[in-house]
């Protein structure tokens, strides 16, 4: 499997839905060892260790390039 390329305020969906809204998209808010996401739903943020987030990432939905936001990789 492609490992897939993501950087910071990108939005992604993940493999399950966060149970607030059924959503299935998240924005890349922090990145480092540990990736922090917030739930484009209802808000909440999640930290996870990078190596985790690589196995429940879906896809990327949106680049941030797009938005005329900075990527950091």
């Amino acid at each position: 499997m492609d490992k897939i390329e993501y950087g910071l305020n990108d939005i992604v969906e993940m493999k399950k839905e966060h149970p607030c809204h059924k959503s299935k998209e998240w924005k890349i808010i922090r990145m480092g060892a540990d990736i922090r996401i917030k739930c484009l739903g209802c808000g909440t943020s999640v930290l996870m260790p990078r190596q985790k987030f690589d196995k429940k990432i879906k896809k990327i939905v949106r680049k941030a390039e797009e938005e005329g936001d900075s990527v950091c990789l």
